[in-house]
């Protein structure tokens, strides 16, 4: 059972509550480079990605965004550090949302980003940063350790709801996959406002995807989250379809195709790997939930993928293309993906 939060909005999509856990990405283009950074959010808009951030580092930056968001249809968030007065002027030139670090910008400040924010009915994202904690914080516990940052998002949400402000998620990241699921739990307990999930600064797409799907998996499972993202270093469409796979691994949201492929073994008498890639390159960017399955094996290769609704078991240079684990009829293995796409083609259409 998915944990129930606030709700609150980032445009025109619904962020806890009832919704659905949604799937953000960030651009890595310069932001005041605004053809290049439209470009990179229609790319990420294509694979699936629901909500988009972009840095703003400076005001140069700040003042391209009213330029992006009428160039995109997706809800866009600011990403400010330091300087109050690139939220305050990212809000006015149309961010639906803005991510800040309230321990990097100073409570005074605070009070002024509020004040546009609410006017604007732009929502806040409380980011809390192992790297940025509070200085009394990071003394009393030695470090940037779970309690510590539970700590300094209590105290952050203390700060927001003493300025009349609840239009706010929460993420607590840490590169440390065990320090982020321990501080994720335990503000979930103390707390019924929305989450962002991360594990920040996680790597290449091999790293990343294996410590995202252990500590976002975990929590997600535990029914804690409401947003999340992937942090890979590289292009950020491999965000989106990493995120996908673990909520389709996890039942919680099914959108795009489940690509079922065996390991290959000593009967493997096909070429699985090009045909695999093959396949999930012309299948990139499908909304429609299909399980696809593409086997090495005509022995127990219908039997084992009996529950794809579509799929290939190869043999000797030929195959059975099946559905739904009944046999459709034998094809040759250069028909293999031609003839997989058009059945998938079918059903998408159905």
């Amino acid at each position: 059972m998915r944990k129930k939060t606030r709700q609150i909005h980032i445009g025109s999509v619904k962020i806890g509550g009832d919704a659905p856990v949604i799937v953000q990405s960030m651009t890595c283009t310069d932001t005041r480079d605004v053809n290049a950074t439209v470009h990179q959010i229609k790319q990420l808009e294509d694979a699936g990605c629901e909500i988009a951030r972009v840095a703003v580092p400076d005001m140069a930056a700040a003042m391209t965004l009213s330029d992006i968001k009428s160039g995109i249809d997706i809800p866009l968030i600011a990403d400010i550090h330091f300087d109050y007065r690139l939220a305050i002027e990212s809000m006015k030139r149309g961010a639906d949302g803005i991510r800040i670090n309230p321990g990097n910008i100073g409570k005074e400040k605070i009070k002024d980003i509020v004040l546009v924010a609410r006017e604007r009915d732009t929502a806040i994202r409380i980011g809390v940063n192992a790297g940025s904690l509070e200085k009394d914080i990071l003394a009393k516990y030695g470090g940037p350790t779970a309690p510590a940052l539970v700590e300094s998002a209590l105290r952050n949400i203390e700060l927001f709801e003493g300025l009349n402000f609840q239009s706010f998620k929460i993420s607590l990241k840490s590169s440390d996959v065990a320090t982020t699921i321990e501080a994720y739990r335990a503000i979930s307990e103390k707390s019924d406002y929305p989450l962002h999930l991360g594990v920040t600064e996680a790597g290449s797409l091999l790293r990343s995807a294996i410590k995202s799907s252990i500590g976002l998996g975990m929590l997600l499972y535990d029914g804690i989250g409401d947003t999340v993202r992937v942090s890979i270093t590289g292009d950020p469409v491999s965000e989106v379809d990493v995120a996908y796979g673990i909520l389709r691994a996890l039942n919680i949201r099914k959108v795009g195709p489940d690509i079922i492929s065996c390991p290959t073994c000593g009967r493997c008498e096909i070429d699985l790997f090009n045909l695999t890639e093959e396949v999930e390159k012309r299948l990139s960017g499908m909304k429609k939930h299909l399980k696809v399955a593409i086997m090495g094996c005509v022995v127990n290769g219908p039997g084992e993928a009996a529950e794809a609704d579509v799929g290939i078991a190869g043999g000797r240079h030929m195959g059975l293309l099946f559905k739904k684990g009944e046999i459709i009829r034998k094809i040759k293995e250069e028909e293999f993906v031609d003839a997989l796409m058009e059945e998938i083609d079918k059903m998408t259409k159905d």
